[in-house]
């Protein structure tokens, strides 16, 4: 005999009622779905236009369907909205709701659609819309780089390989470099947007309809360039939501370095920014601390955006034609990325329009290192006319020599250079300053000033 107790706990104290509770709770998404309200009650007020229009529902019926998704609208808007777990999704939500408003009209509302239709269409209402949210987060952020760079472009610092001191270059250099990271970014976003705007609305449930339906209509309506072409395709496609969390990913990443770069430059050691109060926080013991906690979150955002990309391919992978309840399971993790993007990308806005660079702290580390050390190389090969891997070699005997005096390249005297290369002249130090060595970069793409502000320039054309 099975014991009544035991078998309750097999479900657990939440599923008490036993399988059909569970069913009841893996089926539903009315849970997360309902963020998509809006673009849902979107899309049928577009749908009941074209029925009337094609005379396939009446005009007082689409009226009715029209006025009355409003109403519904405004209750979700005003939080009065009850949802019920039992109708499942957004969409037999708001029907219902529809029906007690308007009565037998709204049973007619679902004519020549399927669920799976609408969700595709609510779907990519959805993502179209954090598509612009995003494409207008970027601009804002590279602006706030923009701005930064104009403010720095003669600014020297020290430019890193392998966390090494390299070679000057300036401030407007190094935050034109990430105007370029978030400019791709904000191309894949707008790609992906062109790519994305076709209308799955009036596929029905996977092989069109016999309702002399017009699809142009309803995607004109909604603001697609076009109805999807295959009705198989479009219940089932899930890619718009798949471009979008591989650009948010790699935008991501790109917000990412830049946020751990902060925490390094804020650092007591390096001392090469001082960030705002309003995106630090304090220490609960140690009164001296000031913590880049919003760099650190931001860093720590790729991984659930990354996270949400793998979620979703994983998903999406063995997926026969056409649609799969699995594919229930696209959305929580497209609304979360979504969350976190613009939230990393209003709170980086913010750090960056409030970072201030430490000038002389840049300014001397920039000079360590032997930073101009190329500079050299690249002057014996200018003045004296030397085979580049030899200048590269007389280079190194210098830099050397200077470790030995516990001085750097500029603070030897000639009498030591000429005792490495007697034909070095004095006028190897006009290259040997950290300034100097920024202006003379000036192949296109490079760091001194000029060429920076030249891109700054082309950059605020460009974003208009």
């Amino acid at each position: 005999m099975t014991n009544s107790k035991s078998s309750n706990a097999m479900w657990g104290g939440r599923f008490a009622q036993g399988p059909d509770a569970i069913m009841e709770a893996i089926n539903a998404s009315i849970g997360f779905d309902k963020r998509m309200a809006r673009q849902d009650i979107e899309g049928s007020r577009a749908h009941a236009q074209m029925l009337a229009a094609k005379g396939i529902i009446t005009d007082n019926d689409a009226k009715a369907i029209r006025e009355g998704l409003l109403t519904v609208l405004s209750e979700i808007d005003s939080g009065t909205f009850e949802y019920s777990t039992a109708l499942e999704d957004i969409h037999m939500n708001v029907e219902a709701r529809l029906t007690a408003l308007i009565g037998e009209p709204a049973g007619r509302l679902h004519t020549a659609r399927s669920r799976n239709d609408q969700v595709a269409t609510d779907f990519k209402l959805w993502v179209r819309d954090q598509l612009d949210a995003a494409i207008e987060g970027l601009q804002a952020l590279i602006r706030s780089f923009l701005a930064q760079a104009d403010a720095g472009a003669d600014m020297v610092m020290p430019g890193f390989t392998h966390l090494q001191v390299a070679q000057p270059v300036t401030w407007g250099h190094h935050m034109m470099a990430y105007v370029e990271m978030f400019g791709r970014d904000l191309s894949r976003m707008k790609d992906a947007r062109a790519r994305m705007n076709e209308s799955p609305l009036g596929a029905a449930a996977l092989a069109g309809t016999s309702f002399p339906i017009d699809r142009h209509m309803t995607a004109a309506a909604l603001g697609f360039d076009r109805p999807s072409a295959n009705s198989l395709d479009a219940v089932s496609d899930r890619d718009f939501a798949l471009d979008f969390l591989a650009a948010s990913s790699i935008c991501a990443t790109h917000l990412s370095r830049f946020a751990e770069e902060l925490v390094i430059w804020s650092s007591a050691q390096f001392r090469f920014v001082t960030l705002s109060d309003r995106f630090s926080t304090g220490s609960s013991i140690m009164p001296q601390k000031k913590n880049p906690d919003a760099a650190e979150l931001i860093r720590a955002k790729v991984g659930r955006i990354n996270g949400a990309l793998v979620a979703l391919l994983t998903i999406m992978k063995g997926l026969p034609l056409t649609y799969s309840k699995d594919m229930q399971e696209d959305k929580e993790q497209v609304f979360d990325a979504a969350d976190s993007l613009m939230l990393a990308l209003a709170a980086m806005t913010g750090m960056v329009q409030d970072l201030t660079p430490n000038k002389a702290e840049l300014e001397t580390a920039a000079a360590s290192g032997f930073s101009t050390a190329t500079d050299l190389a690249d002057w014996l090969v200018r003045s004296l006319n030397m085979p580049f891997r030899e200048a590269h070699h007389v280079t190194g005997a210098l830099v050397k020599l200077a470790e030995d005096k516990g001085c750097d390249l500029p603070d030897l005297v000639l009498e030591d250079m000429q005792s490495v290369c007697a034909e070095i002249t004095p006028q190897v130090y006009d290259v040997l300053g950290v300034y100097n060595s920024t202006q003379s970069r000036t192949s296109y793409g490079g760091t001194a000033p000029d060429l920076v502000r030249a891109q700054i320039a082309r950059w605020k054309e460009v974003l208009g």
